[in-house]
């Protein structure tokens, strides 16, 4: 077998260049730097099996029905509690959202109510369900691998509120065109010229 590390200066200057573009040309993709490159296509990635899970909750800042929003309230706490990252939509900001979350419980035959708990697209339930999982310690089993945050903390663009004003309208709704000589809707915001919250609810 020949010595690939040593011996003539003819054979070293041979290995050198071969040697060094397999190591470039592979280094991503399998481990191989010797000087023959595998027939076979490189394998993909292997998935992450810790890829963060999304935790939406659907919720109102509404009062009018009270034990909604205290059920809204213990749901909140109780994920806060377990210091996960929620993607909190409060339908009662933005329509699209009741239509988004209408549309989630009826493809599932639910009627809608408030407040609902959706992990890694999967429902979870509401109030009830969330609060017998939390009972019996199985909540924190379900929020695994979910993206963690510190309980206190408050975004400082929205002040946890998840909405801003929109920019291009400034909350009016409306935008001047030039072209046309007059004012049309924004078509950047909702029914109440705001937007979500580009810190904090990606």
């Amino acid at each position: 077998m020949d010595d690939v590390s040593g011996g003539a200066p003819g054979a070293g200057s041979k290995n050198k260049k071969p040697r060094h573009l397999a190591r470039s040309l592979t280094y991503h993709h399998h481990p191989y730097q010797g000087r023959h490159l595998p027939p076979t296509t490189p394998p993909s990635p292997a998935p992450n099996p810790q890829r963060p899970r999304s935790v939406v909750l659907y919720t109102t800042s509404l009062r009018g029905v009270r034990r909604t929003f205290a059920d809204c309230c213990a749901v909140r706490a109780a994920l806060r509690g377990l210091r996960v990252a929620v993607d909190e939509r409060d339908v009662s900001m933005d329509a699209a959202l009741r239509r988004e979350l209408q549309g989630i419980l009826a493809a599932r035959g639910r009627g809608f109510s408030l407040p609902q708990l959706l992990v890694g697209g999967v429902l979870v339930g509401g109030a009830e369900e969330v609060r017998r999982l939390h009972e019996s310690g199985e909540l924190r089993r379900v929020l695994e691998g979910a993206p963690g945050q510190d309980p206190a903390f408050v975004c400082g663009a929205c002040g946890g509120f998840r909405f801003v004003p929109c920019s291009a309208c400034d909350g009016s709704r409306k935008v001047f065109v030039e072209e046309e000589g007059r004012a049309r809707r924004c078509i950047e915001c909702n029914e109440n010229g705001l937007v979500r919250c580009p810190n904090c609810c990606s």
